[in-house]
């Protein structure tokens, strides 16, 4: 499995990779085979310190710090970022990754394949949600393949899978005002039961429905990330001349 996840992410030796959670170097050491250097981020510190004993400065840069913590626009541009997330996390990691969209290059994440089905889910089906909305606005996404249990040890009690995420290019569709998207989408997941009239309250009155193609009894999970982004800047329009 390691080796599959390897040659799905393709490692080249000038690359500027970055692998979150390396812990006992299982993807370390392949990918450090295939690159000149690489950048780890590791919260513990004995593992820390066992990773600086294991190998050279000129080979591995050891950023012993919580990946929620790491503000990843500071390493650079190109980034590549890989990594075993942790379960307990891995959404919220997920969402810090996203501030650095505009310097990297690509993201190859192992995740609780229930996460990651929610990631790439499309619109109308129960596993869409604002996650996947949020990671869909930014990024391609593609399921590559499961991981089982018994590739672990200890084997966990859920199935992993592969996630390869690559940033949209500059020309992307973009929300007029990003902010007010984020809480757009937030606002219609939080309730999701609901129709977009009822969830976003004081908003509702205020979007031109026809206009967006989007109908007020539409549930979140029916709205694409076209239509959340028709909507977001209708609003911004119209908040805007209020």
């Amino acid at each position: 499995m390691i080796e599959a996840i390897v040659r799905a992410i393709d490692p080249q030796p000038d690359d500027h990779m970055v692998e979150i959670g390396p812990g006992l170097s299982a993807l370390t050491a392949p990918l450090l085979s295939r690159l000149k250097h690489l950048v780890v981020v590791e919260i513990d510190r004995d593992l820390a310190a066992r990773l600086r004993g294991q190998y050279s400065p000129e080979k591995l840069t050891v950023i012993e710090q919580d990946a929620l913590k790491v503000d990843f626009r500071t390493l650079g541009r190109d980034l590549r970022l890989v990594g075993n997330l942790p379960y307990n996390i891995s959404t919220p990691l997920l969402f810090t990754f996203l501030q650095a969209a505009d310097q990297v290059l690509d993201q190859h994440f192992m995740l609780q394949r229930e996460v990651v089905e929610r990631m790439v889910a499309d619109v109308d089906s129960a596993a869409y949600s604002r996650l996947s909305v949020m990671l869909q606005y930014r990024y391609r996404m593609h399921k590559l393949f499961d991981v089982p249990p018994e590739a672990f040890d200890p084997a966990p009690k859920v199935v992993s899978s592969v996630v390869r995420m690559v940033p949209w290019p500059e020309d992307r569709l973009r929300a007029r005002d990003e902010s007010l998207f984020a809480e757009l989408v937030q606002r219609a997941f939080a309730q999701r039961r609901k129709m977009l009239r009822r969830c976003l309250g004081d908003w509702a009155s205020l979007v031109p429905w026809d206009d967006v193609g989007v109908a007020p009894t539409d549930r979140a999970e029916q709205v694409s990330v076209q239509g959340f982004v028709r909507i977001a800047d209708a609003l911004s329009e119209r908040l805007g001349k209020a």
